[in-house]
């Protein structure tokens, strides 16, 4: 059995999850954030069986897109303003950033 850990965008969480439920997945949905560009992201935890990751795979990346976005610049506060850039950048956010762990044991009561 694996656990399936999927961090993605805000935007894609309710396609995805819809997704996943339509093949009869169930996930854990969390509120996360990240460490870049401070937005809200979710974090997936999906358990499934060694033969199924290949499908939940599939499936993330078939509803999680990557795309463009302008990104205001952050004020260095006290910071090293060697890298601040002082316009809006365009940055690439999206997709989904995955992790699959072995998981040794599981219990539902």
């Amino acid at each position: 059995m694996k656990m399936v850990v999927a961090v993605i965008q805000d935007k894609d969480s309710n396609r995805l999850t819809d997704a996943l439920a339509d093949q009869n997945f169930k996930t854990t949905k969390l509120s996360t954030s990240g460490g870049f560009l401070k937005e809200g992201n979710t974090t997936l935890m999906i358990g499934c069986e060694d033969a199924n990751v290949d499908a939940v795979l599939n499936i993330i990346k078939d509803n999680c897109s990557q795309r463009e976005q302008m990104v205001a610049p952050i004020s260095p506060m006290g910071g090293n303003a060697d890298s601040y850039i002082p316009k809006p950048v365009k940055v690439e956010v999206g997709g989904a950033t995955v992790f699959i762990l072995p998981v040794e044991s599981f219990f539902q009561f």
